[in-house]
């Protein structure tokens, strides 16, 4: 069984921002794969599907972004899943709006969920899929900048980019990370 991790923030607060990315890429694996209702569950909103006969739990943690790995670390040591068979989908500002990049292991890059999720699994190999949001402007707060919504010619690039990181996923599950980075990496909607 394979585990996808979609980080966010939970509430209305929080939907739709920049860092709710991993949210959307979530929801957007569930609608496309006739995912089970979301229910409680690790302290988040877990949901299954399959994914070319394999089953597949898809997990969003309500525990905030910086404390993700609490929940993720719940979803591991009830399942028994290897670190390899878990994949964490998050935002990223270092990359350009709607650029996907897949990883196998490495630092957080200053994404406090990742960096929480590695701290409680204690290894930095976990699978990753990083979604560019776009560096913010020099003068804004990072934190404040995560949590903004995006403006509506980025909303465009990013629902793409979401479809485009749902298939991403679908297709690690399939084929593994390989394949997936080859797929993915570096791939960015048009504008």
């Amino acid at each position: 069984m394979k585990l996808v991790v979609g980080l966010g923030n939970p509430g209305s607060k929080y939907e739709r921002s920049r860092h709710n990315v991993g949210f959307e890429i979530v929801d957007q694996v569930a609608r496309t794969n006739a995912a089970e209702p979301f229910r409680s569950g690790f302290d988040g909103a877990v949901s299954t599907c399959v994914i070319d006969g394999e089953k597949v739990l898809l997990l969003k943690p309500m525990t905030y972004m910086n404390r993700s790995g609490a929940s993720v670390r719940k979803a591991v040591d009830f399942y028994k899943a290897p670190t390899e068979e878990v994949l964490v989908v998050c935002d990223d500002f270092s990359l350009p709006l709607g650029q996907l990049r897949f990883r196998s292991s490495g630092s957080a890059g200053g994404q406090n969920g990742l960096k929480d999720v590695i701290a409680c699994l204690g290894t930095d190999a976990i699978p990753r899929l990083r979604v560019g949001i776009d560096p913010p402007d020099p003068r804004m707060d990072p934190a404040d900048y995560v949590l903004s919504s995006f403006r509506p010619a980025e909303r465009k690039i990013i629902e793409d980019a979401v479809i485009d990181a749902g298939r991403a996923v679908e297709r690690w599950c399939r084929s593994g990370m390989p394949a997936a980075m080859n797929e993915f990496n570096g791939k960015k909607v048009k504008e």
